[in-house]
């Protein structure tokens, strides 16, 4: 249990560079998620063919991976369309409500529990997040644009639960990755039409910044996380998500200025954040002794 907590902080702290690597490139969200999974796609297929791990899979597997993909995409398209919209640190704000919708739409699909300790963390965590940073009203739909890309996540991240036990996580990504960029492939020219893009195809540096995002951000975060998965619940990974704002607001304080200056209520929200996943992983690990 200890290792796959290890694993899930480092993936949470890789994707708190996500939200600051989608501002530094230049192309639009749908642009920008349609070449970062097809670059991830290239890399995983590299990896499971050198391994000798390339296998195929059932049909309704497939098509299930397929459809789970799909909505990642989706999840990726609309977070950077927040960003884009709005900026880094509102968009993340948006996934602090991440925990609370776990919890209550996970034991709908996936049939567990209802839990309302988990419903009054995740409200803990949320109060922490509003804390943090104060919202405009010029912000608005960027915030919209992002509760629906939270949504997306946290269903990705309930169905991703009930297929990670039957399919090794590096073949869950190569499928399901496919998926999402065929999708996005379909999408692509009604999208460009209602969204001209300034940029169709990204410059050397955007090159560069995709390919961190991929293999670093992408590849191997993702691999970290399905391996903790494995080892526990939706709810606790998605608790743990609520890190990954913080992370990703401090960085675009740093590197966009985005708010020149930290005051008490950003050290009070954070603390809410870090006593709220605290909680939840002490629970874990003694349920897990018993």
């Amino acid at each position: 249990m200890k290792s796959s907590l290890i694993k899930l902080h480092i993936a949470v702290f890789l994707w708190g560079f996500t939200g600051v690597l989608g501002r530094l490139i230049d192309l639009n969200e749908g642009l920008l998620v349609w070449y970062r999974i097809l670059i991830t796609i290239v890399t995983l297929f590299v990896i499971l063919w050198r391994q000798d791990a390339l296998r195929a899979l059932p049909k309704k597997t497939i098509w299930q991976l397929f459809g789970i993909g799909g909505i990642i995409a989706l999840h990726w398209v609309f977070f950077y369309g927040a960003i884009k919209v709005a900026n880094v640190s509102i968009t993340l704000i948006c996934l602090s409500s991440s925990g609370l919708i776990t919890a209550l739409i996970e034991p709908v699909i996936v049939g567990s529990k209802f839990s309302f300790r988990e419903v009054a963390l995740s409200l803990l965590g949320i109060v922490g997040i509003f804390l943090i940073f104060h919202f405009d009203s010029k912000f608005q739909k960027g915030i919209i644009i992002g509760m629906i890309a939270t949504f997306l996540g946290v269903a990705f991240s309930v169905l991703n639960k009930r297929m990670i036990n039957n399919v090794p996580p590096k073949a869950i990504m190569l499928y399901e990755l496919t998926g999402g960029w065929l999708l996005l492939t379909l999408l692509m020219p009604l999208y460009l039409k209602a969204f001209p893009p300034v940029y169709f195809f990204p410059t050397t540096l955007d090159w560069g910044w995709l390919v961190l995002l991929s293999w670093v951000c992408t590849v191997l975060a993702m691999d970290l996380s399905l391996q903790a998965l494995r080892h526990m619940s939706v709810f606790t990974q998605n608790l743990t998500l609520n890190l990954e704002p913080v992370y990703g607001i401090i960085l675009a304080f740093i590197v966009f200025k985005e708010n020149k200056n930290l005051n008490a209520s950003f050290y009070v929200g954070f603390g809410l954040i870090a006593i709220s996943v605290a909680f939840q992983m002490v629970r874990v690990i003694k349920y897990k002794k018993h």
